[in-house]
């Protein structure tokens, strides 16, 4: 099994993807900056995959750092090299990800994204490592033309997080085209990430007000906020409400396993595929869905359409199922299910109380 470096790998998706890892028996290095995670989850994801202290020092590694510190990501390269075990592959999640913080901070998003992306190519291909997956975003397609959305779409992104994403799949383009015979890259274009391990024990925990639906409906199941703002209730679809694909992140971290899986299995190449179930739920659906797992009201109140919002985004996942041979497995009712048994059990996410 490989060594591999997960950047990020403390967040929502990225913890979830190493106890995914962990269990097909891969060693990791995780990198992550903590702005937006926190370090009990990697504890979790140890607890969740059965490592006792001896086998977590080898196999699960914590490196709190900054991917735009080329001297941090030279120094894990070059140790992980003199240790007999270098680094084989990355899964670059490491990145900020609000899309209206993005309007309000471009450079900052630029600088995180953008430039952080591109130290750690850099230190990548220094180091003779070339196989990367990276956490692409279905921000990319804007407001789509046609739906489903397959990758060939127009790639038109409206705010400064889809641009600096669309940046960094720019640039792996680049970087592929000047050595085809060395790089491996897989760009993932995730829809609507949600849900938790169906233990309970590791889920999304977003720092202050969230920015999307799900952890908005729950911690208002939980108490947390008082009601749900749903933007727009005029809308082309069956309900008014927008309508969205929805992937459970279990679903999302086993699409990781199957994309890395494929590139170590293949000849060097470059592909773009979307991770999502090709399944749509307004957001009503979403909060009936919520409120029969959880057995809580959700009170919430209809407003105006946000600015940018699209009436539908749903994913054709058709590609994912030829190249990759994954498919998403769970529904919504999982979804709101494993979701619920996160929040209940962790009411202020992994903070033993609101900070």
């Amino acid at each position: 099994m490989a060594r591999l470096l997960i950047t990020g790998g403390a967040g929502f998706i990225g913890s979830h993807t190493c106890l995914v890892l962990l269990e097909a028996g891969h060693n990791l290095l995780v990198l992550d900056d903590f702005s937006n995670s926190s370090p009990i989850a990697i504890d979790k994801v140890s607890e969740l995959a059965g490592l006792d202290a001896s086998s977590a020092s080898e196999r699960l590694q914590l490196h709190r750092g900054d991917i735009r510190n080329q001297d941090h990501l030279e120094r894990l390269f070059t140790s992980a090299k003199e240790q007999g075990r270098p680094i084989e592959g990355v899964i670059h999640f490491a990145g900020l990800k609000a899309v209206g913080e993005s309007v309000r901070e471009p450079l900052r998003y630029w600088d995180v994204n953008v430039c952080g992306s591109w130290s750690l190519l850099k230190t990548m291909d220094a180091h003779g490592c070339r196989t990367l997956v990276f956490s692409s975003s279905a921000t990319l397609y804007g407001l789509p033309d046609l739906v489903p959305i397959p990758e060939s779409a127009p790639v038109q992104p409206i705010n400064p997080y889809g641009h600096s994403k669309a940046a960094v799949e720019r640039l792996l383009a680049d970087v592929f085209a000047s050595a085809p015979d060395a790089w491996r890259i897989a760009n993932l274009r995730y829809f609507n990430p949600v849900g938790a391990h169906p233990s309970g024990r590791i889920g999304e925990d977003p720092l202050g007000i969230p920015n999307n639906l799900f952890p908005f409906v729950s911690q208002v199941a939980i108490g947390r906020r008082p009601r749900l703002q749903v933007f727009g209730s005029d809308w082309p679809t069956p309900d008014g409400t927008g309508v969205r694909d929805y992937i459970h992140v279990m679903d999302l971290a086993e699409g990781h396993r199957a994309a890395l899986d494929y590139l170590f299995a293949e000849d060097s190449q470059k592909i773009t595929v979307n991770l999502g179930s090709g399944i749509g739920a307004s957001v009503l659906d979403v909060v009936k869905a919520f409120q029969a797992a959880s057995c809580r009201s959700i009170p919430y109140e209809l407003v105006a359409r946000r600015a940018g919002d699209a009436a539908i985004t749903v994913a054709d996942p058709s590609l994912a199922a030829q190249r990759l041979g994954w498919r998403t497995r769970r529904s919504l009712a999982d979804i709101c299910l494993d979701g619920w048994a996160w929040q209940s059990a962790n009411p202020n996410g992994y903070r033993k109380k609101e900070a």
